[in-house]
Order: C-alpha cells, then sequence, then structure tokens
C-alpha cells in the first residue's frame, strides 16, 4: 500500500494524520520545528496552539463552529478529543490548556502504529507519492516559494497578531472580579470564568489615545496585506473609532462589579485562564502589534494590572494562504498536481476548528484514494461540507479572504414562519447539518467497508 506524507503538524496535520492512519493507511508527518523556529510557535510538540486558547463556541444548536466541533467529535476527531479533555473554564466557549493539550496531540500520534513523525523541512514540492500540504499559515519561505512559483500567482497573505498573557498573581484582586457575561454557564466555574478589569470614562479615554500614540511594529518595504477581521489588532479597530473598543472586546454589558455594585462601568477588559492551574491569564480580544516597551506602558494603564507581569507579549506575524477558488478541486487536491493536497488555514479557512476540519477531510480523501474506494466530499447542508464548497469553488475567486465557519455558507433553510426568530433559524441549521452528517459518515463507511 502506498503511504501518505503531510507536511506540517499543526492542527490540520496532525487530524489528517489521525484520520488516515486509524483507515489502514501508514502516514509520515514531515515537520519542521523545533529545528527550523517560526515567529509563533514555542516548542516542538504537534498541535500547538500559539494565538489564542479558544476553540470558540461550543453550541452545537445556536453556533456554526459549535456545529463544526461536533461534527469533528462524531468522526472520532483527535483536535476535539485533546481539547475536550484538556478544557478550562469559558463560559458557553471551549478554552483549552494549551502546552497539556499539544502534549496529548504528539503522544497519541507517536502512538499510533501506523504513524512516523519525521522532524525535517520539506523545501520544495514533492513530484510524485501521495501528500498533504498543510503547513499553515507561517509556511517556510522557501516552500511558500514552491507553492507560488507552481500556482503561478503570488501567495496571497494577510496579517495575524497574538494577544499577550499575564501572570495571575500580579493581577489586582482588588480592583477586578470574576464573572461572566450574564452569569452564563452551568456551573460556578463556569459563571465565573473570566476575569473583568472596569473602566469609568476618563480611564478609556486615557487609555484610548495612549493605544493610537503607542510606537507600533512596522511592516516591511512591499508588505501589503491585509488583516483578518476577526482577529484585528487593538489598535487597529481604536483606528476606526474610540467607540469601537467599548462595543468590541471592552463592551460593559452583563457585568455588575462587587466592589462597586452602584457604578456601571464604561468599559470592562476581560482576561480568560489560559492554563489549567490558573497561574496564567490572557487578554480576550487584545490582539496587538505595539511594539514590547509600549505593550507594557499601555496595558499597565487598565485597572487591576497596574503591576502585571508577563508571561507572553503580543505581536503580529504574516499569515499565507492560497487562492483555493481557483487552485484547488472538490476533493481538495491542487488542480494541476492532484497528487498534492492542501489543507488548514492555507486555504483560507480561518480558525483553529475550522483548520482541523480540512485537516480532517484531507486525510480521509487520501486515505480513501489509496484505499481505493474515494468518497465524496460532504454536503454542503453541514459544517465541514460548507467550509469545503466555500473554499473550492462557492467563495469569489478575486475578492477571496479567509473565512470562520458560520451559517452564511449554508444554503439557506426553509423557516416558514421562523424566519424572524434567529434561534428557531439556527436550530433548523444545526438539526439539518447533524442529519446530513450522520449520513455522510454512514455512507463513509459503508464505502470503505
Amino acid at each position: 500500500m502506498e503511504k501518505l506524507n503531510i507536511i506540517g503538524g499543526g492542527m490540520a496535520g496532525s487530524e489528517a494524520a489521525w484520520q488516515a492512519a486509524n483507515m489502514g493507511v501508514q502516514v509520515t508527518i514531515h515537520e519542521m520545528r523545533p529545528k527550523v523556529e517560526t515567529f509563533a510557535h514555542r516548542t516542538g510538540n504537534l498541535g500547538e496552539m500559539v494565538c489564542s486558547n479558544s476553540f470558540r463556541s461550543d453550541d452545537d444548536e445556536q453556533n456554526a463552529v459549535g456545529l463544526l466541533h461536533w461534527e469533528m467529535r462524531q468522526a472520532g476527531g483527535l483536535i476535539m478529543s485533546a481539547a475536550d479533555k484538556h478544557a478550562l473554564p469559558a463560559g458557553g466557549a471551549l478554552a483549552v490548556d494549551r502546552d497539556p493539550f499539544a502534549e496529548t496531540v504528539t503522544a497519541r500520534l507517536k502512538a499510533h502504529p501506523n504513524i512516523t513523525v519525521s522532524y525535517d523541512e520539506i523545501s520544495a514540492l514533492p513530484t510524485d507519492g501521495h501528500w498533504i500540504v498543510a503547513t499553515g499559515p507561517l509556511t517556510s519561505g522557501s516552500l511558500a516559494g514552491a507553492i507560488a512559483a507552481e500556482t503561478g500567482q503570488d501567495a496571497l497573505a494577510f496579517f495575524d497578531a497574538i494577544a499577550p498573557i499575564m501572570y495571575f498573581d500580579t493581577i489586582n484582586m482588588e480592583k477586578a472580579w470574576f464573572q461572566s457575561r450574564y452569569d452564563k454557564g452551568e456551573t460556578e466555574e463556569e459563571r465565573t470564568a473570566y476575569l473583568n478589569c472596569p473602566m469609568d470614562r476618563d480611564t478609556y479615554e486615557a487609555f484610548i489615545d495612549a493605544l493610537l500614540a503607542a510606537e507600533k511594529t512596522e511592516f516591511k518595504p512591499g508588505e501589503t496585506a491585509g488583516y483578518f477581521d476577526g482577529c484585528l489588532p487593538i489598535e487597529v479597530m481604536a483606528e476606526r473609532g474610540r467607540e469601537t473598543l467599548r462595543f468590541g472586546p471592552m463592551k460593559p454589558v452583563g457585568l455588575t462589579n462587587p466592589h462597586a455594585p452602584d457604578d456601571k462601568p464604561y468599559a470592562v477588559v476581560q482576561l480568560r485562564r489560559d492554563n489549567a492551574l490558573g497561574t496564567l491569564y490572557n487578554i480576550v480580544g487584545f490582539q496587538t502589534k505595539m511594539k514590547y516597551g509600549a505593550q507594557k506602558e499601555v496595558l499597565r494603564m487598565i485597572p487591576g494590572l497596574e503591576e502585571a507581569e508577563f508571561a507572553r507579549l503580543g505581536g503580529i506575524h504574516r499569515n499565507t494562504f492560497i487562492n483555493s477558488p481557483t487552485l484547488l478541486d472538490a476533493q481538495m487536491r491542487l488542480k494541476t498536481k492532484p497528487h498534492l493536497r492542501f489543507a488548514g488555514q492555507i486555504t483560507g479557512v480561518e480558525g483553529y476548528v475550522e483548520s482541523a476540519a480540512m485537516g480532517l477531510l484531507a486525510g480521509r480523501f487520501a486515505a480513501s484514494e489509496i484505499l481505493g474506494t474515494p468518497i465524496d466530499a460532504p454536503p454542503p447542508e453541514t459544517a465541514m461540507g460548507a467550509l469545503i464548497t466555500h473554499i473550492t469553488g462557492g467563495a469569489e475567486a478575486k475578492t477571496f479572504q479567509p473565512m470562520n465557519v458560520n451559517f452564511g455558507l449554508f444554503p439557506p433553510v426553509d423557516a416558514k414562519g421562523g424566519r424572524r426568530n434567529r434561534a428557531t433559524r439556527y436550530k433548523m441549521y444545526t438539526d439539518r447539518a447533524k442529519h446530513a452528517w450522520s449520513q455522510w459518515l454512514d455512507q463513509a463507511r459503508l464505502d470503505a467497508a
């Protein structure tokens, strides 16, 4: 039997390897770290999380990404299994203890009898065999150049930012307090999953002034990539209007300050636990391109963080993706070289879960092809089907940009009397998707048998 090779051991590559190996195919993961480092990674672990520790909403009835979680769990996904094992309190979201998560992903992959891991850099596109390119947004320069040469166009790109992480024991709890918005959650731990730092109007205005005036990272000459709207630096949001942050990550709604219950905050900065010990917290939605010195000065203006110490400062890096609607077929194969599949963020999906989902499909497609039992893509009524349909032809190629999963990518539902009722409409999307996904999985199992 022919072997499957996967370039990249991130979310997509790890999930692709797991799915293909469980189908009986021999897999080699080629991961350049830790021999070749990137701006954002700290270890050589597979599945390392860098930008955030959140998988976003886990609501599989009212949220598209929660539905994607459900589909991946039903398919025996490694990434969701490891995330569930190392979940942290985050209200209705799924946040993950990032280091144990990556250690679990690495251990399970290395223990699988059908998987080997080779720590080497692939600098050119292979000319034969079965390959999945899952190098993610931080594809090495040499391989990115090879991809651009093969596709006949410059690789598309956007800039992504990372939020700072700080030590909990340096936060002033006489000013901050624990509470999830609207006390959301079924347990006390979930209802107190976020740490809140309040601002009055004068403090907020001074913070915005300092933010706008802070020294920021400048792009290199010729770098013209834009930002992904779902991960904008706080400075860019502030430049769009002084109230933008107050209606975004700093919105003061659904919270009551126990230190001053009669005073309604003008704005609130939220922090979310970053590890199971509760010793690290990241600032929610505070991706930044401020230089390190400026970050410390500006962020310590936040009440409760005046003496905060940082475990990791924020930063910005260039993400690479391809124009998938033009370049890939419905099986995620490069049209000009069908022995190459692409998966993950490099295909133009945005987010950990979306990247892993495209790895799940690419792994199953490749394994089925090797086994001589090819399978069709899942129907567009499913979350995975909606995503792959979007990136392999549903999106407008001329304006193609990275996309999170959302119900706007799904075929419309016939809501009948409930069209104006969003909860009813979203439930119709998820019910339909679950039925279609279950049928697709059952058919794939029958085809494999």
